[in-house]
């Protein structure tokens, strides 16, 4: 691709108007001149595309040639990049950033499930055209942790990458904490603040971290993407009570997604866990994101910041831009797409860790010296347990931590467990962050 920044303005095609395409806009207006100087050259919006064209979007978009067949954008020679922000992983996203790739044109993306799910092949088309495929904006919004992932990390052999990659299960999780209140009544407050759709499913059952960990382990580990090897649960079952023993033992709750690499193969993992007080984890609160990542020489890395709405995320998008229009990019995944090597799932049940467990069982005599008698014979040794409140039409709540032991040795027992008729729900399992 030629300089196209020596002279002309690089010329920017915007797909998708939700609040990230007005966040662009408005970026690009307020910032316009400082932009041109660091990219070498003007970034100017020429074509805009959306669902509806009616829409108040709180931006004007008279001065956009507004086009109605956004694959047109693909093959105009008017068009030097493509912008794509209106999400899924397949459907016209996916057609659309094919299409662009095929046809030569760099393509920037805050589309995560699309490169979660599809990834390689679109890396593999951008390596033949020898074109970028830019997706800051898809990982942790504003943070630029992608980049410093695949550049300021690149001499590294990293170990293991984790963080807090949802800001909505986190603005829940530290109000749940800091106001004591119950997930279900704070997740309403959430969806009406904005914070959380109308359907939380994607953010509260952990997909939305999934996807970006799927990214993020790839850039790390130099290895294939799979979403499905990801291991996956949300916190829609984390109660008050659980954030309450948590405090009192010195950890706080937040969803964590985990990828580490070691000599039994790649372990991947969202998973609500407690983290030690005195980690920097415990205190991204609200809708905070943040990563980190540990490698070999540099050490631990942390990246924290405002993990979406329209001007962190409009951040990253403009920031991809620049770096089209200064020719600096490389590929996608850090290295040749034949580079990559296939995953090789680790055996989580043989990582070693604590485990806290929460069961809700009958007030009754002989309970806990069943959880007890289970615990014991799958090899589990118990740390700690305490039993809270005594109603019997509710049951009782029995907590225990665990010491380090093998992952299996757990689901062993709660496995000996199960089909009792003193538990009153599914165990509630949480591992935690050592």
């Amino acid at each position: 691709m030629t300089n196209l920044h020596r002279h002309a303005p690089l010329r920017v095609a915007l797909v998708g108007l939700g609040t990230v395409g007005g966040g662009v806009i408005r970026l690009l207006e307020t910032n316009g001149a400082l932009i041109a100087r660091r990219a070498g050259c003007p970034i100017q919006i020429v074509a805009i595309s959306a669902r509806d064209r009616t829409k108040d979007r709180g931006v004007d978009l008279s001065p956009y040639e507004w086009v109605d067949d956004m694959m047109t954008l693909a093959t105009r020679d008017d068009v030097d990049v493509v912008v794509e922000l209106i999400g899924g992983s397949d459907g016209p996203a996916l057609t659309l950033a094919r299409q662009c790739l095929a046809a030569g044109k760099p393509f920037v993306t805050a589309n995560k499930a699309m490169l979660a799910h599809h990834g390689l092949s679109l890396a593999t088309i951008a390596e033949k055209a020898g074109i970028a495929l830019k997706y800051e904006a898809a990982v942790a919004g504003g943070i630029p942790v992608i980049k410093g992932m695949r550049e300021g990390a690149a001499a590294n052999e990293i170990s293991r990458v984790y963080g807090i990659l949802n800001g909505t299960c986190n603005y829940i999780l530290t109000t749940m904490e800091k106001e004591a209140r119950s997930f279900d009544e704070v997740l309403k407050e959430a969806q009406d603040l904005g914070y959380a759709e109308a359907d939380p499913s994607f953010d509260i059952d952990g997909i939305d971290a999934a996807h970006k960990l799927t990214i993020l382990a790839a850039l790390a580990f130099g290895t294939e993407l799979d979403f499905d090897a990801v291991a996956t649960t949300g916190i829609r079952h984390v109660i008050a009570a659980d954030i309450a023993e948590a405090a009192a033992l010195g950890f706080r709750i937040r969803l964590v997604g985990m990828a580490e690499n070691g000599a039994g193969g790649l372990f991947q993992r969202v998973h609500p866990m407690l983290v030690p007080l005195d980690h920097p984890l415990a205190h991204v609160d609200g809708s905070l994101n943040a990563v980190v990542a540990e490698g070999n020489f540099v050490g631990r890395l942390f990246f924290q910041g405002r993990g979406a709405g329209d001007g962190p995320t409009a951040s990253a998008v403009v920031a991809d831009l620049i770096d089209v229009a200064r020719d600096e990019y490389g590929d996608a995944f850090a290295m040749p797409v034949a580079a990559l090597t296939p995953q090789n799932p680790a055996d989580a049940g043989k990582r070693v860790g604590r485990t806290y467990l929460r069961f809700k069982v009958q007030d009754r005599p002989g309970v806990l010296a069943e959880i007890a008698a289970a615990t014991r014979d799958a090899g589990v040794s118990i740390e700690s347990m305490i039993q809270r409140g005594a109603n019997q039409a509710d049951g009782v709540l029995v907590a225990i931590v665990t010491h380090a032991g093998e992952e299996r040795w757990v689901h062993d027992a709660l496995h000996r467990l199960a089909g009792s008729d003193s538990l009153l729900q599914t165990p509630m399992v949480m591992h935690i962050l050592d």
